[in-house]
This record gives structure tokens, C-alpha cells and sequence, in this order.
């Protein structure tokens, strides 16, 4: 539990493209899993940037002709979950983690008042896999974490995780004190619009300046600059 003294901060890290590269494992786990799913060839997959897996498994099926009803959404969970475990070893050998995030995770796991967790689009059980693949999870609290089937809208992941945090630590934390770390617009924006901090990082597809476009007053080309990063963190 938090000292009530020490200054609290709930830092929410984004994964794809901020901790790790997946080394196009991404996109190959839905071309096995889609078969598997709905008896057909993949033809298509959803633009993923940003976007929970319910929202992405969702707009896929639609673009397979397949109505995304609870029953499909689930059958292609489900094999979406088969293929990450199938493919542990494999996804260890491909991915990595980028420059700067071991460091990061590890100097804050280190400092007082913080507590980190995940907010990601990613599915929990495949959250976990990548994290434990590349030795990440041991710095972060996945179960005061959000995930990609807590709920389709990116948004609601926040105040998921703060009550899981809240709850867990029996610490309050304020939307001034939180802190979501991702690389895309769309993390920019759900930030904004749930009332919290952000630190937009270009570590994926994105630049400084349409990060900076998006709203973000904090903007990072990468996470090498630990003590930067941390000075943000703690406001």
C-alpha cells in the first residue's frame, strides 16, 4: 500500500509499439486464428492502432461477412488466445523490447508512490504472454491493469484501471494522478477525454508532431531519457 504522504501516481502503460515490438507477429496470429474462427481464408485485417481487441475482432469479422454476434466474437477470441499460446516461443524469439522501456519500467517500479499497470487493447491472456515473453511483467501490476475484452471503447479502460488499482492498494487515485504512456493519437485522445495525464512517445507509427496534433503536452521520440520520463511522471 502507498504511505498516505507520498505523492501517488497510476502509471498505465500502452504496450504495442511503446514497451515492445511484436515483429509482425501481430498480424499472423489473426491470418492462423481467423480460419480457426469462421471456417474461411483470411482475407483482411481491421486497422489496429489504438483500438481494444474487441473493437478490432469486431470490424474483422464484418470484413470476413461475418455478423460480429457474442457467439463469433468469442469463437475468434478464442482462437486468437489458442495461437498466442501456441506460439509463446516463438513470439520470444521475434519480438523485443524497445530502447529505453526495461530501463524506465525498472526505475519506476523503484520509486515511491508510483504504482504501474497496463492499459492496453490487447486481449488479457495475450497481454500477459507478450509480457512475460520478454520479461517485462515483473515491474507491472497486471491485475490493476485494463485490457481489450474489459471493454470495446478504449475510454472505459481507464476508469477500469483505477478502480482495479483502487481497490487493490486501497489507495485512491486521482485522474491528475494518472499517467497513460502510448504512441498513438488515439491514446492522446482517450487520455484527454477521460480526464488524466498523458506522455505520447513516437515509438510507433506515429510522429511528435501528430501526437502534438492529437493534444499531447508531453511528447517523447523515445523512452532512453529515464530521468526525462520520470520528471514527467511525477508531475
Amino acid at each position: 500500500m502507498i504511505a498516505p504522504n507520498e505523492p501517488r501516481r497510476l502509471v498505465l502503460w500502452d504496450i504495442d509499439h511503446t514497451l515492445l515490438e511484436s515483429g509482425g507477429m501481430g498480424r499472423e496470429m489473426y491470418e492462423r486464428a481467423v480460419p480457426a474462427a469462421i471456417g474461411r481464408p483470411f482475407r483482411q485485417l481491421a486497422d489496429v492502432s489504438g483500438r481494444t481487441e474487441l473493437d478490432i475482432i469486431a470490424e474483422t469479422l464484418k470484413l470476413h461477412g461475418v455478423e460480429p454476434t457474442d457467439a463469433a466474437v468469442s469463437r475468434l477470441v478464442n482462437a486468437l488466445i489458442d495461437s498466442y499460446e501456441a506460439g509463446r516461443d516463438e513470439f520470444a524469439s521475434r519480438a523485443r523490447v524497445l530502447p529505453g522501456a526495461r530501463e524506465v519500467l525498472e526505475v519506476l517500479a523503484g520509486e515511491p508512490g508510483v504504482h504501474q499497470g497496463v492499459l492496453t487493447g490487447n486481449l488479457r491472456t495475450v497481454a500477459r504472454i507478450k509480457l512475460v515473453a520478454l520479461g517485462l511483467e515483473q515491474f507491472l501490476d497486471l491485475e490493476t491493469s485494463a485490457y481489450g475484452d474489459d471493454h470495446v471503447d478504449r475510454v472505459e479502460l481507464v476508469a477500469i484501471a483505477r478502480e482495479r488499482a483502487a481497490r487493490q492498494l486501497d489507495t485512491p487515485f486521482a485522474p491528475a494522478g494518472t499517467v497513460l504512456i502510448g504512441d498513438t493519437p488515439r491514446d492522446v485522445i482517450v487520455a484527454l477525454i477521460a480526464g488524466v495525464q498523458v506522455i505520447a512517445v513516437a515509438t510507433g507509427r506515429s510522429s511528435v508532431e501528430e501526437l502534438e496534433a492529437a493534444g499531447a503536452g508531453n511528447v517523447l521520440t523515445d523512452l532512453t531519457n529515464t530521468d526525462q520520463l520520470v520528471r514527467l511522471v511525477r508531475g
